[in-house]
């Protein structure tokens, strides 16, 4: 189930794009970019729509993935 980043409160959408960055590892580059960069570079993806926020019942999780990762994952279930 996808849940509009803006039904979130900001304090928890806040945590939850911090763990996501940590979690992932992110990348970008040669440059050194702070947390408070990437932060801001995942909630204007989210704003956009090519991140969005998952909520998984099976596990009672909830994270946060390229639209076109979803797309993908949609697709291969639909394929099996």
């Amino acid at each position: 189930m996808l849940i509009p980043y803006q039904d979130l409160d900001a304090d928890t959408l806040h945590n939850l794009i911090e763990y996501f960055i940590l979690r992932e590892g992110t990348d970008y580059g040669e440059q050194e970019i702070s947390l408070p960069e990437k932060s801001t570079k995942v909630l204007e993806q989210l704003k956009e729509g090519s991140v969005v926020i998952l909520y998984s019942e099976l596990s009672e999780s909830v994270t946060l993935i390229h639209r076109d990762q979803l797309k993908a994952q949609q697709h291969n279930l639909t394929d099996h």
